[in-house]
C-alpha cells in the first residue's frame, strides 16, 4: 500500500522517536542530541543503541540495526510496513487513508481470519462427542478449567476434517496452504496438517490467532506440532501465553518447558507462566519477554536435558540485564508433577526460594567434578574462577568467590587471587580486541549486512559521506557530477540515485518520507551514515569536493589495476607462458 509522504511526515512528527522508542528500552545516557539504552535487538551489558532526538533516527553501534520510528515499530513489533503505519496511527490518534487494493493488508488479515476460524473449529470439536480423547487427556492433567482462557481445542484423526470445514467457509486451498493448516499430498490432494491433538492456539499481545500448537495425546513423535512459519506468524518470535502472562501481577515471569506445564501451572495460580513453541529459547524470545518483567524464573524439567536447556537460557537472558533464577524441583520430574505431589503453596515457596542464576551455575559446575580428589577440585576451581571473574561486580565476585572456595576446601585468598588473575587475562584479550579494531578501520567500516558489503571501503566511506551532505544539506547539492554508477558500491549507489532524484524534484529526503521507497537494510545503511554530523554547512562544499574528488582517484586506480592485468595477461598469451 502507499501512503503519501505527507501523511508520513505528519505521522513521524506525532510519534516522536524517543517516547516510541523509550517504551521498549530504558534510554538512561545522553550526549548531546543522542539518547542511549541497552539494544532491544542484541544482546549487550554496555549501552549502544543511540536514538537521535534532532534527526529522529535510531542506530545501533553494535549490531548496526536502524532507521526511523516507522521501521524500529516494524523491527520491534515484527509487523510489516503498513501494519507499523496504522500502529503508529492508532498510538497518534490518526485516521488512515486506507487502500482497498494492498494485497499484503488483505493477505494478512485474511489468514488471521482463518485462524480464528480454525480456532472456533478445534474448540468445538473438544467439546463435541468426537472429542473424547482429548477431554479424557484434560481432564487427567487437571486443566479442565482452562479450556475456555486458553482456547484449547482438537483436531480429530482424519485427513480432511479441517480442510472441509474451511473450504466451506468460502477458504481455498492456498489460504490453507499458506496459513499452514494444509498440506499437500503425494497425489495433489490437500490433507489436514494437525490430525489426533490438543490444539493450543497461539495468541499474540495484541489477542489474534497467529498460529497453533498441537499435542499429541499418546506416546510417540513429535510430541508437538508447531504450525510452521507464515506471513503472521514466526515461531522463534513468539511465546505462548505471554497474552496472559502480560496481564500478570507477579512480577516475574516463568519460563516453562512446554504448552501442558504452562496451563497447567495457570491452572494452579501461575499466571505468568510462558513457553518458547517447539525451540530452545531464542534472543527473540527473551526480548520479547523483557519488555513485559525484569525478572525471568526459569522453571524447565529437572531431567539433564532440561538442565542443559537452563544454561543455555541463561545465557541469551543474561545480556538483557534481568533478574534471571532456576527453579530447583525436588522429587519430581516438572513443576506439573511437583503441584500434583505438594500443591501450589509448596510450588510458591519454591519460587520464593529459587537461586539465582549464578548460584544455579556454580551448582551445575561443581556437580561436573568430584571434589573428593584433588584432580577434581582443580578443574572445578578453574570453572568456577572462569565463571566469578565475569561477574561485573567485585562485592558479587568476594561473595561467590568465598563460597566456591570454602566448597572446594581451599583459602579464600588464594582462590579469589585465582579469579583476580582470570580478569586481567580478559582484560588483556578485550584490549588486543580494541587495538585489532583500531587499527581496521577499514573493516570497521563494513556495514552488518553481508548483501550490502563494500568491495572498495576507500572509495565507499567517500559515497558514504556524499550521501550524508546530500541528505543533511540538500539544498546546497541540487546538481552534483556523480551518478549511482560511479559508486562502487551498488547499495550506495542506489541511495544516491534515489536520493538524488528527490532533491532534484523539490521532495523530502527526511527518514519518514524515505521509509516507504527503501528496504530496512538500506534504512539500517542510511541511519548508520546519517549518525555523522561533523562537517557544518558552511563546509560542506569543500568537503563534497573532497570527497567526489576521492571517489574519482579510486575509479582512476582501480582502471588502472584492470589495464595492467590486462597487459599482463596478454603478454602471457603473447609468450606462451603458463603452457
Amino acid at each position: 500500500m502507499a501512503f503519501s509522504e505527507e501523511f508520513l511526515e505528519e505521522l513521524s512528527r506525532r510519534n516522536d522517536i524517543v517516547d516510541v522508542v523509550s517504551a521498549y528500552v530504558p534510554l538512561t545516557k545522553r550526549s548531546g542530541s543522542n539518547q542511549f539504552g541497552l539494544c532491544p535487538f542484541h544482546g549487550e551489558k554496555t549501552p549502544s543503541f543511540s536514538v537521535n532526538t534532532d534527526k529522529q533516527i535510531y542506530h545501533c553501534f553494535g549490531c548496526g540495526k536502524g532507521g526511523g520510528v516507522i521501521n524500529f515499530i516494524m523491527e520491534i513489533e515484527n509487523l510489516s510496513f503498513p501494519d507499523a503505519v496504522r500502529f503508529l496511527a492508532r498510538r497518534a490518534g490518526m485516521a488512515v487513508p486506507e487502500d482497498d487494493h494492498d494485497p499484503d493488508r488483505g493477505k494478512r488479515a485474511r489468514m488471521l481470519e482463518l485462524n480464528r476460524e480454525a480456532a472456533r473449529y478445534f474448540h468445538a470439536q473438544l467439546m463435541a462427542p468426537t472429542g473424547a480423547p482429548a477431554q479424557e487427556y484434560v481432564r487427567r492433567r487437571g486443566i479442565v478449567s482452562m479450556v475456555k482462557p486458553f482456547g484449547l481445542g482438537y483436531a480429530p484423526e482424519g485427513w480432511q476434517n479441517l480442510t472441509d470445514a474451511m473450504t466451506a467457509k468460502g477458504y481455498t486451498r492456498q489460504e490453507l496452504i499458506d496459513a499452514g493448516l494444509a498440506r499437500v499430498g503425494r497425489n495433489g490432494g490437500l490433507y489436514d496438517y494437525f490430525r489426533g491433538r490438543l490444539m493450543f492456539p497461539v495468541i499474540d499481545v495484541r489477542g489474534s490467532v497467529i498460529g497453533f500448537s498441537g499435542r499429541i495425546l499418546s506416546d510417540g513423535e513429535p510430541k508437538y506440532l508447531n504450525s510452521p512459519d507464515t506471513l503472521v506468524y514466526s515461531k522463534s518470535r513468539s511465546l505462548f501465553a505471554l497474552n496472559l502472562a502480560k496481564k500478570s501481577k507477579s512480577g516475574y515471569i516463568l519460563l516453562a518447558e512446554g504448552n501442558i506445564d504452562v496451563v497447567s501451572l495457570h491452572q494452579a495460580g501461575f499466571d505468568s507462566a510462558v513457553a518458547s513453541l517447539g525451540t530452545s529459547l531464542t534472543p527473540d524470545q527473551a526480548r520479547l519477554m523483557s519488555r513485559y518483567t525484569t525478572e525471568v524464573i526459569i522453571a524447565y524439567d529437572a531431567d539433564a536435558a532440561g538442565q542443559k536447556a537452563a544454561q543455555r537460557a541463561i545465557g541469551i537472558l543474561q545480556p538483557l540485564d534481568m533478574k534471571i533464577k532456576v527453579l530447583k524441583i525436588p522429587g519430581a520430574k516438572d513443576p506439573d508433577e511437583f503441584i500434583q505431589q505438594n500443591g501450589p503453596t509448596a510450588f510458591r515457596e519454591l519460587i520464593e526460594r529459587s537461586g539465582n542464576q549464578i548460584e544455579y551455575r556454580l551448582e551445575q559446575t561443581a556437580a561436573q567434578f568430584d571434589l573428593g580428589t584433588d584432580e577434581g577440585r582443580v578443574g572445578y576451581l578453574k570453572a568456577a574462577g572462569k565463571l566469578i571473574a565475569s561477574l561485573p561486580g567485585s562485592v558479587e565476585r568476594e561473595i561467590y568467590g568465598i563460597r566456591a572456595a570454602e566448597k572446594a576446601g581451599v583459602s579464600k585468598d588464594a582462590f579469589l587471587g585465582e579469579v583476580a588473575r582470570v580478569r586481567r587475562q580478559n582484560a588483556a584479550a578485550a584490549r588486543k580486541q580494541r587495538d585489532r579494531e583500531a587499527t581496521a578501520p577499514l573493516r570497521a567500516a563494513q556495514p552488518q549486512s553481508r548483501e550490502l558489503r563494500f568491495e572498495n571501503v576507500r572509495s565507499a566511506m567517500a559515497e558514504e559521506g556524499v550521501l550524508n551532505l546530500l541528505c543533511r544539506f540538500p539544498e546546497q547539492f541540487g546538481s552534483l557530477p556523480l551518478a549511482g554508477a560511479d559508486f562502487t558500491s551498488p547499495a550506495l549507489g542506489g541511495l544516491y540515485e534515489a536520493v538524488m532524484a528527490r532533491v532534484r524534484q523539490g521532495r523530502s529526503v527526511s527518514m519518514a518520507a524515505l521509509s516507504q521507497q527503501f528496504s530496512p537494510e538500506e534504512l539500517t545503511l542510511l541511519a548508520g551514515i546519517l549518525q555523522h554530523d561533523e562537517i557544518s554547512a558552511a563546509a560542506a562544499q569543500q568537503a563534497m569536493g573532497d570527497y567526489i574528488d576521492k571517489i574519482r582517484a579510486e575509479r582512476d586506480k582501480a582502471a588502472r589495476a584492470d589495464d595492467l592485468r590486462g597487459y599482463a595477461e596478454k603478454l602471457k598469451q603473447t609468450k606462451g607462458y603458463g603452457s
